[in-house]
Order: C-alpha cells, then sequence, then structure tokens
C-alpha cells in the first residue's frame, strides 16, 4: 500500500466518525501498514499538545495512539476552539492565529485555509502508507459546501473515497444514509462509496433486508455493522455525554480495593474543556465521578474538581450565579479537598486581570489560593514534567492566563492550601503513582477507608480500549473491500441519486485529482 486514503464522514454529529477512524488506524497498524489520522478542521475545547508545542484536537491525538505514531499539527492542521455561541479561537498549525465570529469564518476565512489544510495532507500521504482522514458533522451541510475543508472539499480536491457513518441507536439510519447521498451534487456523489453502520444492538440479520433495499436504492454497499460496544470511554471531540459513558464506566465495575468509595464531584463550568482529565480518575476502583451543577451536589462529595474553562471570567460567575462560589468556599473553610485544573485553578485564586479571552478587566477571584492571574495574548502550550506527592509526574498546559503563585505549598506549577490544589497542568492524573498518591491524600482528608488499586495503568487501560476498537472493525467490517477502498479509491460507476444539490462555480472537476477550490 503506498499513499492510500479514506474519509470517513458522518451522517451527523457523534455518529461515531472519531471512533471509527480510530478503529480503522489500530486494525491497519496491527496488519503492518503504516498510518496516520487527520482532521483538516476540528472544533473542540478538548485539545491537547503535542511534542514540538503544538495544539491539536485531543481526538486526534488519542487517533494517532491507535495508529502508534507521535501526533504533529499536520493531523489536525486548524482547530477551533469557542468561545460562545458565535465566535472561536483559530488554532492554525497548532498555534492560535486570532478569534473569529462564525459569519467571518465561513464567510471567507475558511476558504484561505484550505491551501495549507491540502498542503498538511498531501505531506502525510506522502509519509504513510495510508491516511484515515475524519470529517466534521455531515458533509451534507449544503450551506457550508462552497468552503467545506473538511468533508467533501478535500475528498474532492484529494480524490479520497468517502465512507459515511451512521448511528443506528439514534433511529432513521437508512433515510440518513440515503439522504446525505441524495443531497450532494454529482461530482461529491461519485466519491461516496458506501456506509457503515454503527452502534447496533440485536439480530444482524434482521437489518440486513433493510441494507440490501438500501444497495438497491443507491447502488453503494455497506462495509459493515458495528455492534453497540459499551464503556469504550475514548476521548473524542466536545460532547459531554460521550465522555461521561466512558467516565461513568459502562463495562463492568471493579469492586473498590479498600473500604470505601471515593465520590467526586466535576463541576460543569460554562465551555469546560479537557474535561477528559477527571477519565483517569473514574478508571480507578472505587472512585465514582459525576458532573455537578447545583451546590447541594457537592454535599457527599469528597473531592471537589473545577475544570479547565474557555471562558475563565465566565465560570467564574457562573459559578457565584449558581452557588457554588460558596460551597466551595465553605469546603475550604472545612478542610474538605477542592482540585483547580486551568481555568478552574485561576477561578481559585485572588485575582484575574482579563484583557484577552473575556476583556472583562480586573475581577476578584474566589480568594481560595493566594494567585494572582494575568491574561497575556501569546497562549502558554508545553508539556511540562516534575514530582509532586513524591512520584513523578507529566502533563500539558494550554492557557492564556499567567498565575503569580504568592504562597501557599508548591503543587506543580501552582499551590496548595490546606485542602485547596490548583495546578495549569492537564493530564497529570494519567501518571499512575502520582494519581494513587493524589487520592491517599484525598482519602485521608474525606476521612474515607479508600485504598487505591495497587496496580491500576491508565496508559494500558487506554491500550485496551484502542484494540477494542480495532477488534471492532475486524469483526463486524469487510476489511477485505476496506482495503481495497483505501487502496484503489471509490468505485467507477456510482450512480447518481437525485435530486443532488447544484455544484458552484470554482469547484474543481470531477476525475481531477489534487484539484484545490
Amino acid at each position: 500500500m503506498s499513499g492510500g486514503g479514506l474519509l470517513v464522514a458522518g451522517t451527523t454529529s457523534d455518529a461515531g466518525k472519531s471512533v471509527v477512524t480510530a478503529g480503522i488506524c489500530r486494525w491497519l497498524v496491527r496488519r503492518g501498514v503504516k498510518v496516520a489520522p487527520f482532521k483538516g478542521q476540528n472544533m473542540s475545547l478538548n485539545s491537547f499538545v503535542t511534542r514540538e508545542g503544538a495544539e491539536i484536537g485531543r481526538a486526534q491525538a488519542m487517533q494517532a495512539q491507535a495508529a502508534r505514531v507521535e501526533p504533529t499539527a499536520l493531523m489536525n492542521p486548524v482547530l477551533l476552539k469557542p468561545g460562545s455561541d458565535r465566535s472561536s479561537q483559530v488554532v492554525l498549525m497548532g498555534r492560535p492565529v486570532g478569534e473569529l465570529s462564525a459569519r467571518g469564518y465561513h464567510g471567507g476565512r475558511q476558504k484561505t485555509l484550505f491551501e495549507p489544510v491540502m498542503a498538511c495532507l498531501e505531506e502525510l500521504r506522502g509519509t504513510y502508507d495510508a491516511v484515515i482522514c475524519e470529517g466534521a458533522g455531515s458533509p451534507a451541510e449544503i450551506n457550508l459546501r462552497r468552503t467545506d475543508i473538511v468533508n467533501m472539499g478535500i475528498a474532492r480536491a484529494a480524490r479520497l473515497p468517502v465512507l459515511v457513518v451512521g448511528d443506528i441507536d439514534r433511529g432513521g439510519v437508512f433515510a440518513q444514509f440515503f439522504g446525505t447521498t441524495a443531497l450532494l451534487a454529482p461530482e461529491d456523489q461519485e466519491l461516496i462509496a458506501g456506509y457503515l453502520v454503527n452502534k447496533f444492538r440485536g439480530d444482524v440479520t434482521l437489518l440486513e433486508p433493510g441494507l440490501e433495499m438500501l444497495h438497491g436504492l443507491t447502488g453503494r454497499r455497506t462495509f459493515g455493522v458495528l455492534p453497540y460496544a459499551h464503556g469504550l470511554g475514548i476521548d473524542e471531540e466536545d460532547g459531554l455525554r460521550v465522555s461521561l459513558r466512558g467516565t461513568v464506566r459502562e463495562s463492568v465495575v471493579v469492586p473498590p480495593v479498600g473500604e470505601d468509595v471515593l465520590r467526586v464531584a466535576v463541576c460543569a463550568v460554562p465551555l469546560m474543556s479537557n474535561f477528559t482529565d477527571v477519565d483517569a480518575l473514574a478508571a480507578e476502583p472505587g472512585v465514582i465521578v459525576r458532573f455537578v451543577d447545583r451546590p447541594e451536589e457537592l454535599a457527599d462529595a469528597d473531592l471537589v474538581i473545577v475544570p479547565g474553562t474557555r471562558g475563565t471570567v465566565r465560570a467564574l460567575e457562573w459559578l457565584r450565579e449558581r452557588g457554588l462560589a460558596g460551597a466551595l468556599a465553605r469546603r475550604a473553610a472545612e478542610g474538605r479537598p477542592v482540585l483547580g485544573i486551568c481555568g478552574g485553578f485561576q477561578v481559585l485564586g485572588e485575582h484575574i486581570d482579563d484583557e484577552v479571552e473575556s476583556r472583562a478587566g480586573a475581577v476578584p477571584g474566589l480568594g481560595l489560593l493566594p494567585v494572582r492571574v494575568r491574561f497575556a495574548v501569546e497562549k502558554t502550550l508545553a508539556r511540562p514534567s516534575g514530582e509532586a506527592l513524591g512520584q513523578p509526574v507529566e502533563g500539558y498546559e494550554i492557557h492564556h492566563g499567567v498565575a503569580d503563585v504568592l504562597g501557599g505549598e508548591p503543587f506543580l506549577d501552582g499551590c496548595r492550601v490546606g485542602e485547596v490544589w490548583g495546578t495549569h497542568w492537564h493530564g497529570s492524573l494519567e501518571s499512575d503513582g502520582f494519581r494513587r498518591a493524589f487520592l491517599r491524600a484525598v482519602a485521608a482528608a474525606a476521612g474515607r477507608r479508600f485504598v487505591p488499586a495497587p496496580d491500576t495503568s491508565f496508559a494500558a487501560l487506554r491500550e485496551a480500549q484502542l484494540d477494542r476498537l480495532g477488534d471492532l472493525i475486524e469483526e463486524h467490517a469487510d476489511t477485505d473491500a476496506l482495503l481495497r477502498l483505501i487502496e484503489g479509491g471509490a468505485p467507477s460507476g456510482l450512480p447518481f441519486i437525485p435530486p443532488g444539490a447544484p455544484d458552484f462555480p470554482g469547484a474543481p472537476a470531477a476525475g481531477t485529482p489534487g484539484a484545490a477550490q
């Protein structure tokens, strides 16, 4: 295989594009194929810092791990980080380049990014045997087709075959497959090779008549029916519900090692980012994680976490409006554990000066830690490592806020006062020894007879989940047909399904390899 490729599109957001892409990457690398993931444009508050200091979507970092390669900015050249319902920070090749409204982005800026996106894809295709691309939303968003740089735009320019994934658990999957195809221009329909059913429950033979009728109606085959898999817990883009499925551990629950469980409440602040930080806690036997938005829900919590957020000042206002700020202050006064991570660390401080993110100026913090925060124009992107609680620990930093720590006991890059802890480091709880030491400290402060399991390896659990994704593809998809698709492109002679959408001026001509918009 040389320079092969595939675009995994979806009938909707959260149809399963991210996990299917990861599963295909893991299946291919187990076959000895050198494979890389790619997503031209990603909208997500869950991001990651590569070793070269570039910010990309966590889904692409997870997919890179599935492919057993180091994640790079090439794999996600454009990342949009929402700051409100109408605007996002634009991150290009791992670095922020400004804030844009949705109208401004889709009105012109997005089209200017097409060339660098295609350059990244071509560089990956020149380096790897295969590149598995993930689309965004639906390829049939005809209002956005003219400026598309993530779905049919790159598929047509790079002549990529397209596999459309549909979530049958939501219902209506046959209409979604047919309608998605029928809404595309004829030149785009030429690349829709077929379909993949995701999250099927029950006897697959009951589905087969429908798949046969779909083939008759569209001339396109279904490449597999993936069963509903419980408890995957894989990092995805922007759906809290998705992460919670893993956090709640739908798989078999392992009993606690000690006599007590440990209850963790995570404040569901607005624009919450990198809430996957708590997945490592949920992986511990006997740790129960839940997301909360009311002060009374903190009452029985042994640990409260204020997570990262793209809107620190907005989160601070929300905590006060909800009465959670007062509940956190009472916990601190009573010596009950609180952990602030990144934006959550900043709100626990004494003072915030923000002329960058919210432009709110000087704002008083919760005053639970001796920290003053000033927002800088340049974003801090780093992969720090060190030691805390007598254990090695590493993480990653993504923040505009610069913290001046004025006292307390040092804790990672932040501090600790009593049982209130704060740090900018995301991902620190994935360090097994550090996580166990931290949980022991929390249990002691909470008066719980909780004992961390001595052998929980978060990295091993993540690897096992990625292998499960590879198994799903290997066992429930037509892998021979998928290989032919990746190597040879979409079959020729696929029928046009009316009515189709009109093409637009300046679109690359059908059958023109490497054409650009």
